[in-house]
């Protein structure tokens, strides 16, 4: 519904730790297209911390070169660990610095949501059968 206010371009980014194998984004990848299918009109890219590209900083440079001036950043991780809790806060200010004019925001590692905890749990309930 559309009350005459304009909304924002907004993205979301999907952020993982990295590995040196590539299969290893591979459920990063389909999170993203599973989003996409939902609702193609806003951009979900993914960035990672180390041992892969494209990085925070540059998935953030190539998403608000799109337009995004609301981003969303979405740690795919089971918990808050050291990562998130030091490098990704600083990682997060240079990026708010390099774009004063977007406003991003950081979720709770995705392992932490109610409902991904529910969901591992019924997969691990499910591998009794």
């Amino acid at each position: 519904m559309n009350d005459g206010k304009q909304t924002a371009a907004r993205a979301v980014i999907l952020f993982g730790h990295g590995a040196r194998d590539p299969a290893w984004a591979g459920p990063m990848r389909r999170i993203r297209e599973a989003m996409l299918a939902e609702d193609p009109a806003t951009p979900v890219e993914l960035a990672f911390l180390e041992l892969m590209t494209p990085t925070l900083a540059e998935t953030v440079d190539s998403v608000v070169s799109a337009g995004a001036e609301r981003i969303a950043v979405v740690p795919i991780f089971l918990a808050q660990g050291g990562h998130l809790k030091r490098d990704l806060p600083e990682m997060l200010e240079a990026v708010r610095g390099a774009h004063p004019g977007c406003e991003i925001s950081l979720a709770p590692a995705a392992g932490e949501a109610d409902g991904v905890i529910a969901a591992m749990a019924a997969y691990a309930r499910a591998c009794l059968d």
